[in-house]
């Protein structure tokens, strides 16, 4: 069985930054792919962010964070953060931690393990 366990969540203000953290472990082989899903209530769930496991790993980013958000992985691990900064009140939303298909797209049918999400909520 494979666990995927994030955490970093929290209230901040807007322009403020927080940074999310997510594990990986169990039956797992190599370096796989992770990334970042986030729901907001009433909006459908978008991918956020994500890195492959190849090499170095290629990141992707949706439009609306590219530039304040930033994916990484701790060195040969399955362990990933997603840094985020000047963030605002539309980022406002539960943000889920995956594990992706190899060789895979970012869609949501591509993902095969899902964390149980963290709450950011930016305000004032």
């Amino acid at each position: 069985q494979v666990q995927v366990a994030e955490s970093g969540g929290g209230s901040v203000q807007p322009g403020g930054s927080l940074r999310l953290s997510c594990t990986a472990s169990g039956n797992i082989v190599g370096i796989i792919a992770m990334g970042w899903f986030r729901q907001a209530p009433g909006k459908e769930r978008e991918l956020v962010a994500g890195i492959t496991g190849d090499g170095d790993g290629t990141t992707t980013y949706a439009d609306s964070v590219a530039g304040r958000f930033t994916i990484s992985r701790e060195v040969g691990k399955n362990t990933v953060y997603l840094q985020m900064n000047t963030l605002k009140p539309e980022d406002t939303a539960t943000y889920t931690c995956v594990v992706g298909r190899r060789k895979a797209g970012w869609r949501i049918g591509d993902m095969i393990y899902w964390g149980k999400g963290t709450l950011v909520t930016v305000s004032s």
